[in-house]
This record gives C-alpha cells, sequence and structure tokens, in this order.
C-alpha cells in the first residue's frame, strides 16, 4: 500500500505547508521546503531540518534546483538533528508499560 508514509519515504525532498510534515520528514532525512511565509515549529528551520521558502514560484523554484544540484546543502538538511525526537518513543512507552504496569 502506498499511503502518504511511504511515498515520504521515497521522496528526495519534500515540498509542503503542512505543519505535521514539517514534524514527520526529518524524521526519515527529508529536508522540507516550507510553502508558508512564517511556521509555527521554529525549531526545525533553527535546527535547519526545515527552509521557509514563502509562495513566490522564483524562491520556490530556486530552492528545489538547490537541493537538487548543491549535495552540500542537501546533506546538512538532510542528515541534521531532529528537532521533533530520536524515534524511540514507542520503546519507551512498551517499556514503562511492562516495567510498571504488567507485574
Amino acid at each position: 500500500m502506498l499511503d502518504f508514509h511511504n511515498l515520504m519515504d521515497r521522496a528526495y525532498f519534500i515540498l509542503s505547508d503542512s505543519g505535521s510534515v514539517q514534524e514527520e520528514a526529518p524524521a526519515m532525512g527529508k529536508p522540507v521546503l516550507v510553502m508558508r511565509d512564517t511556521t509555527e515549529r521554529p525549531e526545525g528551520l533553527e535546527a535547519g531540518t526545515l527552509q521557509l521558502v514563502g509562495t513566490n514560484e522564483e524562491i520556490i523554484y530556486y530552492a528545489c534546483r538547490t537541493l537538487l544540484e548543491d549535495k552540500a546543502c542537501y546533506e546538512r538538511m538532510s542528515r541534521a538533528r531532529n528537532p521533533y525526537g530520536n524515534g524511540t518513543a514507542s520503546q519507551k512507552i512498551v517499556d514503562i508499560v511492562e516495567r510498571d504496569l504488567l507485574k
């Protein structure tokens, strides 16, 4: 099944105005070009996983082209520390349930 999560995983980078995508894509190592003028997720900007590109077509085009042609720029964004977690929340929950609730 090709759900959105699988499509994001196969993408080279992501263009979006979605707040949830701004949080999910960095977990997959995908740079996100945010088509907004502001974001309620400034930690992604600070970490380098997101770039605000607004809605101007020329700026969006230039940002896309940069990610496609500038390997160092792409690597910086795709390898930036994910500010939204390290992907271990599920295991931590299981450990707590096993330790505290299943005794």
